[in-house]
């Protein structure tokens, strides 16, 4: 395919996803990114089974690369998930809640 052509299917995938998710309310964000994690655990199998099919060193870097990124967004991903579900606990006594739940 032609290099254009992916490009604009980039563009246009960006774009239409900005706007759908652009439209969930607040309250609907924390169930969408336990979805998302579990989405980005799939990306992970992906990038590792492109890793393994990869035959040339510049194809298994790119390959590398695929996984960490899909593993640094499932991390954070949980991270923000957790951060989000914490807003919901009772507070304590001293109105704060605790930093390192």
């Amino acid at each position: 395919m032609n290099a254009w052509v992916l490009l604009l299917l980039f563009c246009l995938g960006a774009g239409l996803g900005y706007r759908v998710i652009r439209q969930v309310p607040s309250l609907l964000h924390t169930p969408l990114m336990s979805g998302m994690n579990a989405l980005s655990g799939v990306t992970v199998l992906g990038a590792l089974a492109a890793t393994v099919a990869a035959v040339t060193t510049g194809d298994r870097a790119c390959a590398a690369l695929a996984v960490a990124l899909a593993m640094v967004n499932i991390v954070g991903g949980f991270l923000v998930t957790h951060r989000m579900l914490r807003m919901f606990k009772p507070q304590e006594e001293g109105g704060e809640v605790p930093a390192n739940e």
